[in-house]
């Protein structure tokens, strides 16, 4: 991996390389996603299907497109029953940490007549994208299904494209049914995205869709924002390492790794204080790549967007951090504890030696969906917050709203909107 002394100069242009990532420049692809999206929206199923067997080479129609019970119990037959079990220990801590996070009504009242407050609602119908082929990530299915369900979601429709065969991978079959999605659709790319968003025939319209997805299906989503609500416009995957001279080479280089071989696009820096430390993380990397199965796209992957950051004093290392925002940032310092407490811009954070990225992926429970391209300096994980809306609530009687009447008028007559102050005045004539 490249050793670059940080200077203001190094952040700046290591910055504007991560930021070619982002989904913004995508730009080339976006005449044929909208293109896709108002054939769907227009011809339904029609154009579904033939979308389908274009980029799935299934044919499929309204009786096929939908998995079936006898699909599913399929599918569990060819999932070995050990990998079933950590699923279901999974989902229990994942749903235990969702379970934290819910929110309830409230409504405060004063002696005066008045009551305000905040309704909370589940939202009706969301739906969930799944990946398909080499892209095919169960874990995804439970991150976003779950906190839907704690959350109180009645109705979750998932679509995920079949092989040519009209199969869906076992385990995200599997996968979807113990986390308690409702209806299972073959339908993948940005057509499907397009038919929750639209409905067809067959697919019914959601109000929110979430999931992770390709190129297609991340444009598809900015398309159709708007007419539902989506969770975030995704781009590749990244870890950044933030690490002295106390850190274990050999584990960051592989944490590193582990996030390299997502996607060539896929993001991974380590910023340390040790010139040292930097030397051997690149040396176990260099060993790491040729051993593992995906060794291409790790090449392209730190050869393009890997970086190894070396910082004169904790102070800048941190600095730098922050300004990167990342979508996972792993912490291995003497103290990971107290060097926390100074981040302020991080999807997740992982604290020490034996908290590495994919356990916040697989097993944790807090959830993997994470904002990307440094929007985690305002956004945050997907949550049980993502699943609900806000109601307020308000009710004054008439001896509450009486002393303040005025007060209100005036307002609204130094906005210029007489009828704003009508309707209060009219209550007092």
């Amino acid at each position: 991996m490249r050793i670059i002394t940080l200077t203001e100069d190094s952040k700046k242009d290591i910055l504007t390389n991560l930021l070619k990532r982002s989904p913004d420049n995508y730009g080339v692809y976006e005449a044929t996603v909208k293109e896709i999206v108002e054939d769907i929206h227009t011809n339904g199923d029609a154009a579904l299907f033939r979308y389908t067997e274009k980029f799935d080479k299934a044919k499929l129609n309204q009786d096929s497109i939908r998995v079936s019970k006898d699909e599913i119990e399929e599918a569990y037959a060819q999932v070995d029953a050990s990998l079933l079990s950590i699923i279901r220990e999974a989902i229990t801590n994942i749903r235990t940490y969702h379970e934290k996070q819910k929110q309830y009504s409230w409504f405060d009242s004063e002696q005066n007549g008045t009551m305000l407050g905040q309704k909370v609602t589940p939202l009706a119908k969301v739906g969930v994208y799944v990946p398909g082929g080499k892209a095919a990530y169960p874990s995804s299915v439970l991150m976003n299904v779950i906190p839907a369900k704690v959350a109180g979601v009645k109705e979750i429709v998932m679509t995920t494209p079949c092989d040519a065969s009209g199969k869906v991978y076992p385990m995200t079959l599997v996968a979807a049914n113990e986390a308690g999605v409702n209806v299972i659709y073959k339908a993948g790319g940005a057509q499907a995205i397009a038919a929750l968003a639209y409905g067809t025939e067959t697919i019914p319209k959601v109000d929110k869709i979430v999931g992770p997805g390709n190129i297609f299906v991340a444009l598809a989503k900015r398309t159709v924002f708007g007419h539902v609500s989506i969770d975030s416009v995704a781009g590749p995957s990244e870890i950044l390492v933030l690490a002295d001279e106390t850190a274990n080479p050999r584990f960051v280089a592989a944490d590193l790794l582990s996030q390299a071989e997502h996607d060539e696009m896929a993001s991974a820096i380590l910023v340390t204080t040790s010139m040292e430390l930097a030397k051997k993380v690149s040396d176990e990397v260099e060993g790491f790549i040729p051993v593992l199965s995906r060794t291409d796209i790790m090449r392209k992957s730190i050869d393009t967007y890997g970086y190894i950051l070396v910082a004169k004093s904790m102070e800048e290392a941190v600095d730098v951090v922050n300004d990167i925002a990342s979508e996972h940032l792993e912490i291995v310092t003497a103290n990971p504890f107290d060097t926390m407490t100074k981040i302020q811009n991080a999807g997740a954070i992982f604290l020490g030696s034996y908290s590495s990225e994919p356990l916040g992926d697989y097993f944790a429970g807090p959830n993997h969906v994470l904002p990307t391209n440094g929007t985690a300096k305002f956004f945050s994980p997907l949550s049980v917050d993502d699943f609900i809306k806000k109601s307020s609530i308000i009710y004054y009687s008439k001896e509450a709203l009486e002393p303040v009447h005025e007060k209100i008028e005036a307002f609204a007559e130094s906005e210029h909107l007489t009828a704003h102050a009508n309707s209060i005045h009219v209550r007092f004539e």
